[in-house]
């Protein structure tokens, strides 16, 4: 019988400062398929084109979007699912191997765990410690879903990795509020398509809810100024997202 093989899929819009080096980590998978965001007005292509195996220039609608366009590009039998931010570890990369050889396991999908790097410095709390998301899954068997905070549905038995995903986010605070900005919106419109009523209670409870829950509940301390920059930055998104939503049902002033 032959050996099970693995795809890994990127995504990527301006990512050229990161996107070589996450390339370099997958130098243990079979296939490797990034999907550049047609946005893109960097380097990211051409770094793309000349690392993997496969290229998807696409216009970006969601990111479930994007991810299920590279997962009808894969070939593998097991579908590694990653951003140009992240990296492989050696530990995981051998795990990853080991676990998808062996033929005897009946899990379809996979939880890693991520250590993210935030404001250059290693978290370990600010409610990072619990990022577990599934990456790893039978490419018949998992679709993402989700237009924002996407996930992948699979059916069958959801095991997890022991070794971690390095996630190298937001390296300084221009990239933070960037993302701040995207994100939120992106958030705001998904309230809006879903009929969501805004509150008061989104701005004057929600924002300070989220930071008590990440700098004390999730122990965000423990990550020094940039955890107390992390867990304040968090609650502004809260108020900013709800403050979108309430413009969008509103209109035009």
């Amino acid at each position: 019988m032959a050996r099970p093989t693995v795809s890994a899929v990127i995504i990527a819009r301006d990512e050229s400062a990161h996107l070589a080096d996450c390339l370099e980590s997958l130098g243990f998978v079979d296939e490797v398929v990034v999907v550049v965001d047609a946005s893109s007005r960097d380097e990211t292509e051409a770094i793309a084109r000349a690392g993997a195996d496969r290229v998807l220039v696409r216009e970006f609608d969601d990111f479930a979007g994007q991810r299920n366009a590279g997962l009808s590009q894969a070939h593998g039998d097991w579908v590694l699912s990653i951003d140009a931010d992240e990296r492989v570890t050696p530990e995981l990369a051998q795990e990853i191997q080991t676990m998808t050889i062996d033929l005897t396991r009946d899990e379809v999908a996979y939880r890693l765990p991520i250590r993210s790097v935030v404001l250059g410095r290693a978290f370990r709390a600010s409610g990072t410690q619990n990022d577990r998301p599934v990456r790893l899954f039978r490419r018949d068997l998992g679709r993402w879903e989700g237009r924002v905070h996407e996930t992948v549905r699979v059916q069958g038995r959801v095991g997890e990795m022991r070794a971690n995903l390095t996630h190298r986010t937001i390296p300084d605070m221009r990239t933070f509020l960037h993302k701040l900005d995207k994100y939120t919106t992106l958030e705001a419109e998904q309230f809006a398509r879903e009929g969501r009523p805004w509150r008061h209670a989104d701005l004057l409870v929600r924002p300070a809810w989220t930071f008590a829950k990440l700098y004390l509940g999730k122990s965000g301390f423990r990550d020094g100024l940039e955890g107390l920059m992390f867990c304040s930055l968090s609650a502004v998104s809260v108020a900013v997202r709800h403050w979108k939503h309430r413009e969008l049902l509103r209109g035009p002033a």
